[in-house]
């Protein structure tokens, strides 16, 4: 069976994507209240025995760190994967946000857009953090410390070795496949990568 760390993912409650479906999913997280399988700062992902999972799948949570410690988490998901495997990362997108913050004169504290159970996410929340979630946890490692585009993502991807990197955005968000290997047809076929 095949196997993905799910990092930073809070609590297995939280769907993942289809092309994980059938895969063992093993949670890593720093925060122990949501009951991860492995607590673990994602700066230190290589103090792991390396190349254990077929897949690393990190939604919303790579902008939690400063943009200098970004390298060294990527090289943590490099370490862990074996050589064929790959990671998706899901990221907001920092310059749509800004595009449509200058399109529709939005002050930093307007609100961008609404969710369903969160309510109104303003333009502040998805830059540094969703502010509700911070304040009332006390945890900083809610806040948002760096941000990507599409073209800085790409960067931060092949500087750390996944020189096969396929992107998409799709309402506010990157959703990014990295593989250090090519991926071969029928992989890119799952994963709808053309």
């Amino acid at each position: 069976m095949k196997r993905v760390l799910n990092v930073g993912g809070n609590n297995k409650n939280i769907a993942l994507p289809g092309v994980f479906s059938g895969w063992e999913h093993v949670l890593l997280d720093i925060d122990p209240k949501g009951k991860p399988d492995v607590v673990c700062d994602a700066r230190e992902l290589t103090s792991l025995p390396g190349g254990e999972y077929d897949a690393v799948y990190c939604s919303h949570n790579l902008e939690h760190y400063h943009r200098h410690e970004v390298p060294r988490v990527l090289a943590g998901f490099r370490h862990v994967i074996k050589s064929e495997g790959f990671i998706l990362v899901r990221v907001p997108d920092i310059a749509e946000v800004m595009q449509i913050a200058v399109e529709r004169e939005l002050d930093i504290d307007d609100v961008l857009y609404r969710h369903e159970a969160a309510g109104g996410i303003t333009v502040h929340d998805v830059i540094y953090g969703y502010g509700p979630e911070i304040a009332q946890s006390g945890n900083d490692f809610f806040a948002h410390k760096t941000g990507f585009t599409a073209k800085s993502l790409t960067r931060a991807f092949e500087a750390a070795g996944f020189a096969h990197v396929y992107l998409g955005t799709v309402a506010l968000e990157i959703q990014a496949f990295g593989f250090a290997q090519a991926p071969d047809a029928a992989a890119r076929a799952v994963m709808n990568l053309g």
